[in-house]
């Protein structure tokens, strides 16, 4: 669990946005960025880039990962829940959602409120484009449900 004085983004902002503009699942990367559990499990950006914090194994990136969802068999390659293994399997494959980073515990709070202001607002516009689009029917269907639900 992150510590109660969190990394301010604003001097991580450069190395975040690298991390989230890699094609594959930014979650592990974020965790080391947070301030962990103690000073001594975060990653050390000023002296170089190391740091070691285990994931809790919880598995909440796994089950929300939606690349995963629509190719559960990808699963099958390891029993292991955690972020690591979240990244080797899903790789460069990855939907730069973001949704691994706001569920796991262990990334700062700091953080998801940057992934959701700064980087939600640009998904949120792709997906608007493609509304519509005869190729994305499953997105059309997926908005006729949820606004039939309201």
């Amino acid at each position: 669990m992150p510590l109660r004085n969190q990394i301010n983004t604003k001097e991580i902002e450069c190395i975040l946005n690298e991390i989230l503009n890699t094609k594959s699942p930014p979650v592990s990367r974020c965790r080391l960025l947070s301030s962990g559990f103690s000073p001594g499990h975060t990653l050390n950006i000023v002296e170089d880039i190391s740091g070691h914090k285990e994931c809790l194994g919880c598995g909440n990136c796994i089950d929300i990962c939606p690349f995963l969802f629509r190719e559960p068999s990808r699963r099958e390659k390891t029993e292991q829940r955690t972020s690591m293994a979240l990244e080797s399997i899903v790789g460069e494959d990855c939907d730069q959602c973001d949704a691994c980073i706001l569920v796991c515990p262990q990334v700062d709070t700091t953080i998801k409120h940057y992934v959701i202001n700064h980087r939600m607002v640009e998904v949120m516009a792709c997906l608007e484009q493609r509304i519509g689009d005869e190729d994305e029917l499953d997105l059309d269907l997926f908005l006729e449900e949820a606004l039939s639900q309201t």
